[in-house]
């Protein structure tokens, strides 16, 4: 049972990181490259979808490897599995100190209400979600190397 736990939990956190660095490296790459307001309307939307789905899948990425450094406190590679959630910890109060408030205020942006620094806004997004793809990419090596 400890070991579908394990499989499982790895996938999952791991789906996590593709979808966060899918957008980091391409979706949000290709919705700039669209002309005029297109880009902007893309990622209004995106904020809208994503923002909805992303805070149940990091909670329950969270609460998947908790069980497991809980169920497998005996087990060798607790240790990394501690440290991943506690890489998972630092990532949600991440989003919810620096990204989310960016995110929800660039959800309901439009061409028309948008405010004047709205790049400026959205680039400073982006970097914070830099680092916290590289803090999520960062459990999941942890995952992937206490489960082999």
């Amino acid at each position: 049972m400890l070991n579908a736990l394990q499989v499982f939990t790895t996938v999952v956190v791991g789906l996590m990181v593709g979808v966060e660095f899918s957008v980091a490296f391409v979706i949000n790459r290709i919705l700039n490259a669209l002309p005029e307001d297109s880009g902007q309307l893309g990622r209004a939307h995106g904020g809208r979808m994503l923002g909805a789905v992303m805070p149940v899948w990091y909670i329950g990425s969270l609460v998947l490897v908790a069980v497991w450094a809980v169920s497998g406190w005996r087990h060798d590679g607790t240790g990394l599995v501690i440290t991943a959630g506690a890489l998972l910890i630092l990532s949600v109060v991440m989003s919810l100190l620096l990204l989310v408030p960016i995110n929800n205020r660039s959800k309901t942006w439009t061409p028309e209400n948008r405010p004047e620094d709205w790049k400026e806004q959205s680039n400073r997004w982006d970097r914070y979600h830099y680092v916290r793809v590289a803090v999520i990419i960062a459990a999941f090596a942890l995952l992937v190397t206490a489960l082999a």
